[in-house]
């Protein structure tokens, strides 16, 4: 039986036994998705909460602009290093062992960096919350592929990266609110406080995926015998589909899985510049309050959200990925020109930034239902962590080159250009080459 036969066949035969195939995943997604989306915003926000830090982090100690942006990179070495060991160990050990692990050492890594005082210190917990939390992303892409079939997976992706935009909209204001809060309070600097208050949530948060998330569908109680079936034979008939590559080795003799990998390194790009530098960016068209440089911080990623939603969704109904994510790329890369130009406008900065951000967090859904469409298995494991972990590489050169370019230059613009550089290159990455037989990768 072909992909293309494999959903109907499903749905007939889901039909006889009396069961609603869409109600059945509606189902799933509902009970699913709002704890992988509040997990993710913890980890999210653990992970960027240094660029609110930052605003009073670096007097205090005497850190560099240029100290904090190898401090806020490193992190994605330690997730390079880990990534793929984690998802394979995932695949072996299942996902609720590694779920949990992963949440629990990343809460007290961020708590711990409360008593940083030195550079290399900063560098080396930033690294070790990187380690840790390696695997976590690529581990939620997997787990959602053993509950949702192929033709549901960039709404599926984008309705959970959705997180990537609710934790900058949350996060931003309560960051702000801390820093503005905890001034003085005990003998703790108020971004001391910002690391510990925020990291709490998440070891609590992983000793409740032992109890809430199930392994697979197979595992869930709240499923009727006949929908755990349905949903099992689906994913089973889609992962031996003609076309599927399923064995590790083959990845690196696979140019598309390089090619997915250079792609996503370009979009993360932009994607670290937001998470890292939006406080910054905000700071320096001369708002100084850090509870209105977070609430500021959110209208990015409020617009983000509903661009990265409305982006999956379309891009499901018209089964088409490649112009869906070259388009938001591109969009990404011209919003962060115009912010560069546009930095002596507050407003009309913004607004560029906010541009800038909806395109970025658009692409990201649509992009990760295009290695899913040709690996299955180990392979998909594999080949979803070693896209994520060296394209996450990013992370480290984005906040590194502009804060070597703001030291050297005095501006922001400098960095952003280079990063929407790396925005345009994606577009045309995926434009020009993502195609196999002249037709999507995905179709």
């Amino acid at each position: 039986m072909n992909h293309n036969t494999a959903l109907p066949a499903t749905a007939a035969r889901s039909r006889e036994a009396g069961l609603d195939t869409l109600a059945t995943y509606r189902k799933i997604a509902w009970r699913l998705l709002p704890f992988l989306v509040f997990l993710f915003i913890l980890a999210w926000i653990d992970r960027v909460n240094v660029g609110f830090a930052k605003l009073a982090m670096l007097g205090d100690l005497g850190f560099s602009e240029a100290v904090y942006g190898v401090g806020a990179g490193i992190f994605f070495i330690g997730y390079f290093i880990f990534e793929v060991p984690s998802n394979l160990l995932l695949e072996k050990i299942g996902a609720r062992k590694t779920l949990a692990r992963i949440t629990i050492l990343w809460g007290l890594t961020s708590m711990a960096m409360a008593y940083v005082e030195s550079a290399w210190s900063f560098y080396l917990l930033r690294f070790l919350l990187g380690m840790f939390e390696a695997g976590f992303f690529p581990g939620i892409v997997l787990y959602l592929t053993y509950w949702f079939p192929a033709a549901q997976r960039a709404k599926i992706n984008g309705l959970f990266m959705t997180s990537f935009a609710i934790a900058g909209v949350v996060g931003g204001p309560i960051a702000g609110l801390i820093m503005s809060r905890m001034v003085g309070v005990g003998s703790l600097a108020n971004w001391q406080w910002l690391f510990i208050l925020e990291g709490i949530p998440s070891v609590l948060a992983g000793l409740a995926i032992l109890r809430y998330l199930p392994e697979k569908p197979i595992n869930a109680k709240w499923l009727s015998a006949s929908e755990r079936e349905l949903v099992s034979s689906t994913i089973a008939r889609e992962e031996s589909a003609p076309g599927k590559h399923t064995q590790l080795s083959a990845l690196v003799r696979n140019p598309r899985i390089w090619l997915c990998t250079a792609v996503y390194f370009c979009i993360v790009a932009g994607n670290a510049t937001i998470a890292f530098w939006t406080p910054s960016v905000i700071k320096s068209l001369g708002i100084s309050d850090t509870l209105n440089i977070g609430l500021l911080s959110a209208i990015p990623f409020i617009v983000g959200t509903l661009a990265m939603i409305w982006n999956g969704q379309h891009s499901d109904k018209t089964a088409e990925r490649r112009l869906h994510c070259a388009s938001a790329a591109l969009l990404a890369g011209l919003g962060l020109i115009a912010t560069g130009l546009l930095l002596g406008n507050a407003t009309l900065a913004l607004m560029a930034l906010t541009v800038a951000a909806a395109g970025i967090l658009a692409a990201f859904p649509v992009f990760w239902s295009i290695p899913s469409a040709f690996l299955a298995g180990t392979a998909a494991a594999g080949g979803i962590a070693l896209i994520n972990c060296i394209g996450n590489l990013a992370g480290f050169v984005a906040p590194y080159m502009i804060g070597w370019l703001r030291t050297l230059t005095g501006s922001l613009a400098a960095g952003l250009y280079f990063v929407a550089a790396l925005e345009i290159i994606a577009a045309l990455l995926v434009f020009c080459l993502l195609k196999d037989g002249g037709k999507t990768i995905h179709r």
